[in-house]
């Protein structure tokens, strides 16, 4: 399922990342790999934030839609 279905204080670990290559590379040199942990602190508006390796990120929606937990 995308990220953004995921409960927050949930944590999960990554199983797929979809869109273009540019777009998984991006997310990759953010942090986010196959096999990680995550979790949604909150979600709000139209961005999600997220806990992951010890970091907090804000990403927009439509990106975390790409990653599959």
């Amino acid at each position: 399922m995308p990220l953004t279905f995921a409960n927050e204080n949930e944590e999960k670990k990554i199983l797929k990342l979809g869109g273009k290559p540019e777009v998984k590379q991006h997310l990759a040199d953010m942090g986010f790999n196959i096999g990680s942990n995550i979790q949604i602190i909150t979600k709000s508006g139209e961005n999600v934030i997220v806990k992951i390796k010890g970091t907090r990120i804000a990403l927009s929606r439509e990106l975390a839609n790409k990653i599959m937990v």
